[in-house]
């Protein structure tokens, strides 16, 4: 499971720390794609294979079916850790969530998504104006 927000740096080479939690989840690599709101999605790879497979069986004749397999599939990169537990991420990708130096990393329980330090900061300024909307979603879960 992936929990909680941690901040990182990118260094020059494109090279990301994964907190020590999401390294256990995530065994010895990942798969990292471009997200949505400009975000990058991190997944485990079994969790990966079945989205892929999910999004695969989606018919090619709808129009959002193909964005969302250009969305995921065209930037997707299968990555392993190097010794220091750093991932590198792909120039493309870092250029996609606009990401140069300081990154959040937010766990979203089965995946978790990697955002420039800004734009992170204005989504959670969003997620505060849209607060009454989250809390009728929840409350339409009975919890």
């Amino acid at each position: 499971m992936f929990l909680g927000e941690y901040e990182y740096t990118v260094d020059d080479k494109g090279r990301l720390a994964i907190p020590v939690r999401y390294r256990e989840e995530l065994g010895d690599g990942l798969v990292i794609t471009r997200g949505f709101d400009g975000c990058l999605f991190g997944f485990p790879r079994p969790f990966w294979e079945q989205l892929a497979q999910q999004v695969a069986g989606l018919s090619l004749g709808q129009t959002d079916a193909r964005s969302l397999q250009r969305l995921l599939f065209s930037g997707a990169a299968d990555i392993g850790f190097d010794k220091q537990g750093r991932v590198l991420i792909p120039q493309n990708l870092r250029e996609y969530a606009g990401m140069r130096d300081q990154v959040v990393i937010a766990g979203l329980n089965r995946y978790f998504e990697i955002w420039a330090l800004d734009r992170w900061q204005r989504q959670l300024e969003s997620l505060d104006v849209s607060a009454s909307m989250v809390a009728q979603q929840i409350a339409a879960l009975n919890i």
